[in-house]
């Protein structure tokens, strides 16, 4: 699989995401403070709530229904009641397009 263009880099907002989908994976891209792009897996591991629609401060992006609040670079969860990770997808950017292959997970060991 090859990276998919997911959105526009000045599309983005700072300290917010959006959801995409590719090849059926969900992925929240989000643009953090710090101009960062990262993308993790939408899905909520503690319900199947869309990250993407919780809160970004920092590095963390929070679920909004039971206020999990994951890792943007690692995926793992910060507080309870989510206790699994969810993936980290590698990022490019080529101009000001976001390229994600949902294939490729950030190596984090």
């Amino acid at each position: 699989m090859t990276a998919t263009r997911v959105a526009a880099l000045s599309a983005l907002e700072p300290d917010s995401a959006i959801r995409v989908e590719i090849d059926g994976v969900a992925i929240a891209v989000v643009l953090d403070s710090n101009g960062v792009v990262h993308a993790i897996g939408d899905t909520c591991t503690h319900g199947d709530i869309s990250l993407a629609d919780g809160f970004v401060e920092g590095e963390t992006l929070e679920c909004w229904a039971h206020g999990s609040a994951f890792s943007l670079c690692t995926g793992k969860p910060l507080n309870l009641p989510a206790y699994e990770p969810v993936p980290v997808y590698e990022v490019v950017i080529d101009g000001d397009d976001v390229l994600i292959d949902p294939a490729v997970t950030k190596d984090l060991s």
